[in-house]
């Protein structure tokens, strides 16, 4: 199991002691946020994977795959056109997340649970992306353990070994639901200022 070290809102010097201390998979929410800080870090120590957790438009997608080490957040077949023919100009063929929105929320981004077949077989055929598992964010006011069982099933039905589910408040329950990336940046970092 992966713990995911979310940095968004950290500075470098925040960071630090958790690569010190030998910590190496980070996570970022915006593109720009982590061009400020991650090359200079990646450059000290190169062994660091930097999962991008939060949305991605189409016009930062260059910067992302030539940055990030992983994508959490394929959600639409647009951007995963955009990142098929921008891993193939890079020849960086990163592992990749599709992000479902399980509880249907029209404010949050994902796919809707009826796409999630379909689009793993376009990624997979149509796109040849590297689509190693399925993302969520369960709805606040919701049972996470719902969400998590839901996920889960969905990736066995299309054969998806990994899973990416899991905060700081409900991590421990997305591991005992096969979580294999968990998303934790408040129980390492501290409340954010």
């Amino acid at each position: 199991m992966t713990i995911v070290a979310v940095t968004k809102t950290h500075t470098a010097e925040q960071i630090l002691p958790v690569i010190t201390a030998g910590h190496r998979h980070f996570g970022e929410n915006r593109v720009q946020e982590a061009m400020e800080k991650w090359p200079a870090l990646k450059a000290q120590t190169p062994d660091i994977h930097l999962h991008l957790i939060g949305p991605l438009q189409t016009n930062k997608v260059r910067e992302a795959v030539a940055l990030f080490d992983v994508i959490h957040t394929l959600d639409r077949p647009k951007l995963a056109e955009k990142l098929a023919a921008e891993m193939q100009s890079q020849d960086r063929h990163l592992p990749c997340f599709a992000q479902v929105n399980t509880g249907r929320e029209s404010q949050k981004a994902g796919l809707d649970p009826a796409e999630v077949d379909a689009f793993v077989r376009a990624c997979r055929e149509t796109w040849n992306l590297n689509l190693q598992g399925l993302m969520c964010i369960p709805p606040v006011d919701d049972e996470p353990a719902l969400h998590f069982a839901f996920l889960r099933e969905l990736a066995k039905r299309s054969g998806l070994a990994q899973l990416s589910m899991g905060m700081s408040d409900d991590f421990e329950m997305a591991v005992t639901f096969g979580a294999t990336h968990v998303r934790v940046g408040s129980a390492i970092f501290g409340a954010r200022g």
